[in-house]
């Protein structure tokens, strides 16, 4: 946030003289960038990031920012696609990722040997608390992995742990 705008947005709170002083501007620097008009670059901005909210929402919200510069190349509208990044960063706007993640997460030693196989691929069992089975899997978020492990009861088919 630039100096003035942090003036503006508390001007209510403090004079205008105290805090150009502590922030070390001219109060009629202040004033005229209050009645400059807004710059050619930031009209240009607002005008793309215009666009661009309309085209992410004719998409249902899942183009990221690679289609969107493209669609923006089909109606006619030069800007580079690290530019559209940026206005869509800024504006919160993403693209929607679909299948599989391509990262693996298990990366086993050549070391390492297998675990002996104690129920020789037989899962079937004649009573209850015979044989248990146990299964391990992730469940990708927005804050990481969340990792899940179970333990079931092959004859049952109940969840034990």
């Amino acid at each position: 946030m630039s100096c003035f705008r942090l003036i503006k947005a508390e001007k209510t709170s403090f004079p205008v003289r105290f805090m150009c002083r502590m922030l070390g501007v001219s109060m009629s620097g202040y004033y005229d960038w209050k009645t400059r008009p807004p710059s050619r670059r930031s009209r240009e901005n607002a005008t793309l990031t215009k666009r661009i909210v309309e085209i992410h929402e004719r998409s249902r919200q899942t183009h990221g920012s690679p289609r969107v510069h493209a669609e923006l190349r089909t109606l006619g509208t030069h800007c580079s696609r690290k530019w559209v990044a940026r206005l869509m960063r800024e504006t919160d706007l993403r693209g929607c990722m679909r299948g599989r993640s391509r990262r693996g997460t298990t990366r086993r030693s050549e070391r390492a040997r297998p675990a002996e196989d104690l129920v020789k691929r037989n899962f079937v069992a004649s009573k209850m608390d015979r044989v248990w089975v146990a299964y391990i899997t992730y469940v990708a978020t927005e804050e990481g992995f969340l990792y899940l492990a179970f333990i079931l009861d092959v004859h049952s088919r109940r969840i034990v742990r």
